[in-house]
């Protein structure tokens, strides 16, 4: 699996902006719960408090809950929104990934008013928050959010394409 950055249809916008070392930090621990994916693909999302204080993290459990909704990013979004806010509001908040949300996650963050995503690799297939697609800074929304990509990606797309080697090696027939 070769994960890399698309070109987005509109050049002269700037997706990602230099990391700070808060964001670089951010995607160390999505990096961290991704690790914990077991037979789910290793992704892994960490919500942040306006402070940086970690709110909660998650990883993908597509799987293991049989939920096509159980994507590390909306599993984070759902803890964090107990623990913080109005009950859904997580203004103010950060939302780190391993992987270029979906449009269902992009979705879920811009709905939850997240102020900030930040992540590893670009999913050029399915991704939008830049690559395929920008729903996060669609300017017919009522909310964008802050993007910063690219962060660590070469260690979030190994976990990645390890993980498929190893599903790859396990086929038989």
């Amino acid at each position: 699996m070769r994960l890399r950055r698309r070109v987005h249809q509109d050049p002269g916008r700037d997706l990602s902006p230099a990391a700070s070392v808060a964001d670089i930090a951010a995607v160390r621990a999505a990096i961290v719960a991704a690790r914990g994916a077991g037979e789910d693909v290793p992704i892994g999302a960490v919500v942040l408090a306006p402070d940086g204080t970690p709110l909660a993290s998650a990883r993908n459990a597509r799987e293991e809950l049989g939920d096509p909704t159980a994507h590390a990013e909306i599993l984070a979004l759902r803890a964090a929104s107990k623990i913080y806010g109005d009950g859904w509001r997580l203004e103010g908040c950060t939302l780190a990934v391993t992987l270029e949300p979906c449009t269902m996650c992009a979705g879920a963050l811009v709905m939850a008013r997240v102020a900030k995503v930040v992540f590893g690799a670009w999913e050029p297939k399915t991704g939008a928050v830049g690559s395929l697609w920008d729903v996060v800074r669609d300017r017919r929304l009522s909310h964008r959010a802050e993007v910063v990509g690219g962060v660590l990606e070469a260690e979030c797309a190994a976990l990645l394409e390890d993980f498929f080697h190893r599903q790859r090696g396990n086929r038989t027939g």
